[in-house]
């Protein structure tokens, strides 16, 4: 029976899971501990708007749970020790130096927490590894546990531990209903007890055929080729996009009518400005590595192809905007509307708008960026630049500079074009009518997500352009 739960990760994973168990569980007390004391600050602000994840809805599971039996603290150490089972939810980015740079995940808070784990944990503890990890990661986590079996820590008994990987399936932006009714919960191990103490967890809201038992390694191989395969078909639709509009076809119609064959389905067909996120890019190239390590180079060619395809349409994009502006945005001021990955979500890492803003600042554009969730401080860290009103020569000089802007009218005043980058739903009732006439004649819409009213962007003067569109 697992009566108390640490969680060692307050991220976009850590705190929503914990939170829907700790809301299905009322028995189970769930805490969960980071490091970083602002974050679980802003998980404790009495304020619900204020949490440092935005999901739709997860505000309101916080606000049932927190302080009842749902805790966010900075006490590792004392968390680890009370709890049954401690779930391992950190970073895990792409290695940016050394064996494996550009490819192979940075695995040093893993072995951090299982260390931590190993040294504070009291009894029997399961250990459930929850974020995205290369295949055998286990074997690391179990020779660090290993070397602790047996230790006795104060009046307690010994201690013994169970290895278990339950990967995480989340769409950010519907990670609440995600969680809440997952189609499928993934639990891989070697310990048939532990497998079904975590399933008895689960089995609070989540109908046993839904728990799907495999071996370690088939969990973690898993959640690399689901993220792999979504991937994929990203790269895949973007690159017919393209040749619809060499050809004059519509990448909507095509996607239509090759989603209606049951072979393929309809999910994951939507051109754009490519994938981003926290996992598709890192889990793919994490796939390339291992293809790799194994000698199978002409797997990890292939794999690597749909991650410089990703890239490619990026570049695309920002040079397509570059040739509809007279081949030149320098000095040109461009509203870019969205700067998150997706909607839904103040997640920005690996957005597509990152690339493509920050082409275009090398092209000497001045860009006006509105997001309802990024805040400033953020996009200065994504792009790398601070936010200038001005460039410091004038206009023509070259510079290219950005700010942030409240509105989608403060972003397009006296701009050249404006590109939609992020698919929020308040973009698709834009009042072109009102916006148009407050651009520089003549005015381009890039519409790169496929959701602008394009007849009244028309109809308001302005030149168009939609992803996909011949």
């Amino acid at each position: 029976m697992i009566r108390t739960i640490c969680c060692i990760g307050a991220g976009y994973v850590g705190g929503p899971t914990m939170a829907v168990i700790a809301d299905r569980c009322p028995d189970i007390q769930v805490t969960v501990v980071d490091l970083n004391q602002a974050r679980i600050d802003a998980w404790n602000d009495p304020d619900l708007s204020k949490l440092p994840v935005y999901e739709p809805g997860l505000d309101q599971v916080v606000g049932r749970c927190r302080g009842r039996n749902l805790h966010f603290s900075t006490e590792v150490d004392a968390a680890i020790a009370n709890a049954d089972m401690v779930f391992l939810s950190v970073n895990t980015p792409t290695k940016t130096k050394g064996v494996g740079a550009g490819q192979a995940s940075d695995l040093r808070w893993i072995e951090a927490s299982a260390r931590q784990v190993a040294a504070c944990a009291q009894g029997h503890t399961i250990v459930v590894e929850k974020s995205t990890l290369p295949v055998r990661t286990a074997d690391t986590v179990k020779a660090i546990l290993s070397a602790a079996q047996g230790e006795v820590a104060g009046a307690g008994s010994p201690k013994t531990f169970s290895v278990l990987s339950n990967p995480e399936f989340l769409a950010e932006g519907t990670a609440i209903p995600d969680l809440e009714a997952p189609d499928r919960v993934l639990i891989g191990g070697e310990d048939p007890a532990a497998i079904e103490s975590l399933a008895s967890v689960y089995g609070n809201w989540v109908p046993q055929d839904r728990i799907l038992r495999t071996n370690l390694w088939s969990s973690e191989l898993s959640k690399l080729t689901a993220n792999a395969f979504l991937a994929q078909r990203i790269s895949s639709i973007n690159s017919i996009a393209a040749l619809c509009e060499a050809t004059g076809a519509d990448v909507n119609e095509v996607a239509h009518a090759i989603g209606t064959d049951s072979r393929i389905g309809p999910k994951f067909l939507k051109a754009g400005p490519g994938f981003g996120g926290s996992c598709f890019q890192k889990d793919i190239l994490n796939l390339v590595y291992l293809c790799g390590h194994y000698g199978l180079h002409a797997e990890a060619s292939y794999w690597q192809s749909v991650v410089e395809l990703n890239t490619w349409q990026q570049d695309r994009i920002a040079q397509l905007v570059v040739q509809r502006l007279f081949g030149t945005v320098t000095g040109k001021r461009i509203a870019v509307l969205g700067f998150a990955f997706k909607a839904d979500t103040n997640d920005t890492r690996e957005a597509p708008a990152i690339r493509i803003c920050k082409d275009l600042l090398e092209e000497g554009a001045q860009l006006a960026i509105y997001d309802p969730k990024v805040p400033e401080h953020q996009m200065s860290g994504d792009l790398g630049t601070e936010p200038q009103d001005a460039p410091t020569g004038g206009a023509l000089s070259g510079e290219g500079v950005w700010q942030r802007v409240a509105t989608p009218a403060e972003a397009v005043a006296q701009a050249d074009a404006v590109l939609i980058l992020t698919e929020w739903s308040s973009f698709t009732h834009l009042d072109w009518a009102d916006l148009a006439p407050r651009m520089r004649k003549p005015a381009w819409l890039f519409d790169a997500r496929s959701i602008a009213d394009l007849a009244a962007a028309r109809a308001a003067g302005l030149q168009v352009w939609r992803v996909g569109c011949g």
